[in-house]
């Protein structure tokens, strides 16, 4: 079917789209003079009004789809010629898509044109940094996160741990609020969404799998653990990214001497907000009970001998290709703080991991209703 536009609509675009190059540009001009701001809060807020205007020029007109596009188009080449580079029409969808995807967050409905650039920008500046603490960047990233928990999960982790725009695409990449979120109850995956990623006691560190892409060995390679744990070495600050908040790195092959007998931790951390050590074996074989009594034993030694008063209970994590649940809490006691994390070599199938997560959370309202 082939779509034919108007004459009078056509007419409406090149009378009516001046009015809204000229609220345009006076944002963009009085953004542009404003100095007292960081230039990343002046350009994400004045994206975000420009977003509204357009929205609200079509809206009003009852615009079309390709009428739309036209509107954009027309509007990128006003806005190009008049101040160059940075206004092309895929930029003024972004524009408008951030607005749509962020309109309820702020309310205020202000007459931008006419008023000074300090004025505007100044104006409730402590309130607007509440709203948008990111950059530009950071914002064309989560706005294509569909899911608005997970966008909410993500935007608050980046404010507080000061992601970089290549660590925020990694992280949302990798399915981060997914794999957190299938080891939590339902109460712990809402506070997600609402606080970001907590670690009160020591099963908030842990996910499952573990994402290791970054390492750059081969899924189906044979490797030793030397080599994983080599490429670890090679690559902490993205192991570090991993593992999540509050992990410093202390020793790799720590050895300690128990009994004239000499054992080596395959990696030492430490969490600065559970206060406690977090030890950390290899395993590239099929995870044993032997394995888990090792591990039990490691953590003991550090319990007795190494951790002060002040300090926590030690954490073990055996990272392994595939664990088995059942095996841990037939070999550990319940109060123990050794646990088994899967570890994998590649992004993580995205729509099977959401799948997993809208199925559990389903199973578990049912299971509570029931």
């Amino acid at each position: 079917m082939k779509y034919s536009i108007k004459v009078n609509e056509v007419t409406k675009t090149s009378d009516n789209i001046e009015d809204l190059l000229d609220k345009v540009s006076g944002l963009i001009e009085q953004a542009r003079t404003y100095v007292k701001t960081s230039v990343n809060t002046a350009e994400v807020y004045t994206k975000y009004y420009i977003g509204k205007y357009i929205v609200e020029y079509e809206q009003e007109g009852n615009v079309r789809a390709q009428y739309g596009k036209q509107v954009l188009q027309e509007l990128s080449k006003n806005l190009t010629a008049r101040f160059g580079m940075g206004w092309s029409y895929p930029n003024l969808k972004n524009i408008k898509q951030f607005y749509l995807t962020y309109k309820k967050r702020l309310n205020t409905d202000i007459s931008v044109v006419g008023k000074k650039a300090n004025q505007w920008l100044a104006n409730s500046e402590s309130s607007r940094c509440q709203c948008f603490k990111l950059s530009w960047s950071h914002y064309l990233i989560l706005m294509r996160v569909e899911n608005s928990d997970a966008r909410s999960f993500y935007e608050i982790e980046c404010v507080q741990q000061q992601w970089s725009k290549r660590q925020l695409q990694r992280q949302v990449g990798s399915c981060l609020y997914e794999r957190l979120a299938l080891s939590r109850d339902k109460d712990e995956v809402m506070r997600l969404a609402k606080e970001g990623q907590t670690v009160e006691k020591p099963s908030d560190v842990i996910k499952s799998p573990l994402t290791l892409e970054f390492l750059g060995l081969k899924p189906d390679a044979a490797y030793s653990e030397s080599k994983l744990e080599n490429a670890i070495i090679s690559k902490m600050q993205q192991f570090l990214l991993e593992l999540g908040k509050g992990f410093l790195f202390e020793a790799r092959q720590k050895r300690f001497t128990f009994d004239e007998d000499n054992y080596y931790v395959d990696l030492v951390f430490y969490n600065r907000l559970l206060q406690c050590y977090v030890l950390i074996d290899l395993k590239t074989d099929k995870l044993s009970h032997q394995d888990l009594g090792q591990m039990q034993m490691y953590v003991n030694y550090y319990d007795r001998y190494v951790k002060q008063d002040f300090e926590k209970p030690t954490i073990g994590i055996l990272l392994c290709e595939s664990k088995n649940d059942a095996l841990v809490e037939l070999t550990l006691p319940k109060d123990s703080h050794v646990y088994a994390s899967a570890y994998q070599l590649y992004l993580p199938d995205k729509a099977l991991l959401q799948a997993k997560v809208k199925e559990w959370i389903a199973e578990f309202e049912e299971n509570n209703i029931g």
